[in-house]
């Protein structure tokens, strides 16, 4: 908080006024980037909602790039010194996927590009659990992977099994 008070060029009585500790401000700034996540994802989504491959791209591109800015060190550090806030990032994340993957999934199912005998919603939970099976630091550790390596692998093995021959091809 020292460090930050300086960098602002305020007191940290002024800081502490806006957070009153270190989670505090650990939460707003993780608050402010899922706004800005989600405002992208929307855009994504919006963009073009009848081309489902290029949704489907533009989305993952988003995510890619949001992911290409978290380092192991950090996510660790807010696992191991801030479990409650960890869990809410989970939860905001398993959100995220839900809302606009699974909505994708349903229309790509209508345009014969995910396959319409497995239900959506079922592959929205297998994509979340493997999210959260992989996507925390230990495992990210022992596979000795970045988070956007490992959440680009489990995309495309999840969608390995979800497309079909056409949503493959586009």
């Amino acid at each position: 908080m020292d460090d930050l008070a300086f960098e602002l060029g305020i007191s940290k009585k002024t800081l502490y006024a806006y957070f009153p500790g270190k989670f505090d401000l650990l939460e707003a700034v993780l608050a402010d980037k899922f706004a800005g996540v989600e405002a992208k994802l929307e855009r994504a989504a919006c963009a073009q909602p009848h081309n489902f491959p290029a949704t489907l791209h533009d989305l993952l591109a988003g995510l890619q790039r949001e992911l290409h800015e978290i380092k192991p060190p950090f996510v660790r550090d807010m696992r191991q010194k801030a479990p409650q806030v960890f869990k809410v990032v989970e939860r905001r994340r398993a959100a995220l996927i839900q809302r606009y993957f699974g909505k994708l999934f349903v229309q790509g199912q209508h345009a014969g590009m995910v396959r319409k005998d497995v239900p959506a919603k079922l592959i929205i939970e297998i994509l979340l659990a493997l999210v959260q099976a992989i996507m925390n630091p230990p495992k990210m550790e022992e596979l000795g992977m970045l988070p956007k390596e490992g959440f680009s692998g489990i995309i495309r093995i999840v969608l390995e099994g979800a497309l079909t021959p056409k949503g493959r091809k586009a």
